[in-house]
């Protein structure tokens, strides 16, 4: 029998995901969801190229993952990624029925799994997920704040280009 990978390998595999949506000049977040030992779906942050401020890296795997599945109800499926999940994706994530997520970064200004709230083990609502959080958290947090010390070096470049025309 194979052995089954652990936490870090499939936060890896997120992470490569997350390098995609840096590709596209898209904040660096990556996310794949497992069921079984199995890669089920994968998605990374599309919303600026698509034009959809759903297109969360999260959001995109479960969309996915339902299709694989043929089911939107994802029972006993773990989601890893790479940062901690906004309102909008932790209220997806109890929708789904999602067991288990495991993110890497936290996020003090929108992470709706611990930082600022925690809609994912909100004992009011019908369904609670499991959150095993800072798995591969500085490879995580790197990443994104990489992205965006580029990123703000690129606009004070273009700012000064801007003055000096």
């Amino acid at each position: 029998m194979n052995k089954p990978f652990d936490d870090a390998y499939w936060m890896e595999q997120a992470l490569l995901y997350a390098k995609q949506a840096e590709l596209l000049n898209e904040i660096p977040v990556g996310a794949v969801l497992v069921k079984d030992n199995q890669l089920i779906a994968a998605g990374y942050n599309r919303s600026i190229t698509d034009n959809d401020p759903s297109a969360h890296a999260e959001m995109i795997a479960v969309r996915e993952a339902g299709k694989v599945l043929n089911n939107y109800r994802l029972i006993d499926c773990t989601l890893y990624v790479t940062l901690e999940p906004c309102s909008m994706c932790a209220g997806l994530l109890v929708h789904s029925r999602i067991k288990r997520l495991v993110f890497g970064a936290t996020d003090a200004k929108t992470g709706s799994a611990g930082s600022i709230m925690n809609l994912l083990q909100e004992p009011r609502l019908n369904h609670q997920v499991e959150v095993v959080k800072g798995v591969l958290a500085d490879e995580c947090g790197n990443t994104i704040s990489e992205f965006f010390k580029r990123r703000r070096a690129q606009i004070k470049a273009a700012k000064k280009a801007a003055r000096e025309a």
